[in-house]
């Protein structure tokens, strides 16, 4: 039996069916890399709007003194309220875009650095008590006991805010925080530029130079 004829349909079988498969798989690459481009380009469409819409707001925030804040907000110290906030030269600070509140700051002023909440109340008492002789300048150095944000780029750019507009006073020399334990806050301001002056029992000082 001759099976040259058989070898040769054989192998004219295996080309075709290997054109057939070649053919496929250039047509799944083909659409695979439409559908991948296609999602770049979306992504980056959708990337250009986000930051678009970041730099939009930042540009066109303001820094402003609030009368009061929402202290359930407050992820660092809920437990103080308006009161303690406002009273004896105690300040609260907010940038505002539009209508809305992004990023708080509450501050006292002392002439000393505390360690606790307990001694930032004492020692604001006392700067704010002698101030009264001297047009009610409040202390020496600006505490800020609390931040936080509600929208990305809001507690930085209140950092960068209130550190301008202290350094435009002239009895404020130091910007100092009272912040929680917690790696978070210190992540926070070092990389806004402080250093870290002091380690507590249950808080930690951060320094922003002037």
């Amino acid at each position: 039996m001759n099976k040259t004829p058989l070898k040769r349909k054989i192998k004219v079988t295996f080309k075709r069916k290997s054109k057939i498969i070649k053919r496929t798989i250039t047509k799944k690459k083909e659409l695979i890399s439409k559908k991948f481009n296609s999602s770049i380009k979306v992504k980056k469409v959708d990337l250009g709007k986000s930051v678009k819409s970041f730099f939009d707001w930042i540009k066109g925030a303001e820094i402003v003194e609030l009368s009061e804040c929402n202290t359930i907000e407050d992820p660092v110290r809920p437990e103080l309220d308006n009161e303690f906030r406002t009273s004896y030269g105690r300040k609260i600070y907010g940038v505002k875009y539009k209508n809305d509140i992004y990023a708080v700051m509450c501050f006292a002023f002392t002439d000393s650095v505390p360690k606790s909440v307990e001694e930032l109340d004492m020692m604001s008492r006392d700067a704010y008590l002698q101030s009264i002789n001297r047009d009610f300048k409040v202390g020496k150095i600006a505490i800020a006991y609390t931040v936080w944000s509600k929208k990305k780029g809001g507690g930085r750019l209140i950092v960068k805010e209130v550190f301008k507009k202290i350094k435009k006073t002239n009895h404020l020399n130091r910007l100092v925080t009272l912040s929680p334990l917690t790696d978070m806050a210190r992540k926070f301001h070092l990389s806004n530029g402080a250093i870290e002056i002091s380690v507590n029992e249950t808080s930690q000082n951060f320094e922003y130079k002037m």
